[in-house]
């Protein structure tokens, strides 16, 4: 591959890393608060927070998303996931695995548009992550852990 290919990416990619990285600092200081205030137990926090917070690629985000499937089949009665939760946590996180996946392969045949593909699924994890750091904090905001009298 050429590296005249690679040339200006960085800037995109110091961007969309920066981006991450606030989302991330930002969710964490979110939970602690509402925690603090609320008392809200982190039941679910695995299933959900994880999911914003880890971004892997490829095959192995494939996998990282059948054990987030499987995470929030387990919560019982705590809480049900709404069909919302399973398009936003698992299908389309799973779609953009899948795509980074065959830009994998790609990347050798057709390196920019690999490049553009890559880009392209970097911006919309980043998208699905502030989704759903937007909806978990609604949720443990609006959502009040009744204490046992």
């Amino acid at each position: 591959m050429e590296a005249s290919l690679l040339t200006g990416w960085e800037n995109f990619y110091v961007i969309v890393g920066s981006s991450a990285g606030g989302l991330t600092g930002i969710t964490f200081v979110v939970i602690a608060l509402i925690r603090d205030v609320q008392r809200v137990r982190p039941t679910g926090l695995r299933a959900f927070l994880t999911p914003i917070i880890v971004h892997i690629a490829g095959l192995s985000g494939l996998i990282y998303g059948g054990v987030i499937a499987a995470n929030m089949s387990r919560q019982g009665s705590v809480y049900v996931p709404v069909h919302e939760d399973w398009i936003w946590n698992v299908a389309l996180p799973a779609v953009v695995y899948g795509a980074l996946l065959v830009m994998g392969f790609l990347i050798w045949r057709r390196p920019l548009q690999a490049l553009y593909g890559v880009g392209a699924a970097s911006l919309v994890l980043l998208f699905i992550g502030i989704r759903n750091a937007w909806d978990l904090a609604v949720w443990m905001t609006v959502h009040q852990q009744r204490e046992p009298h």
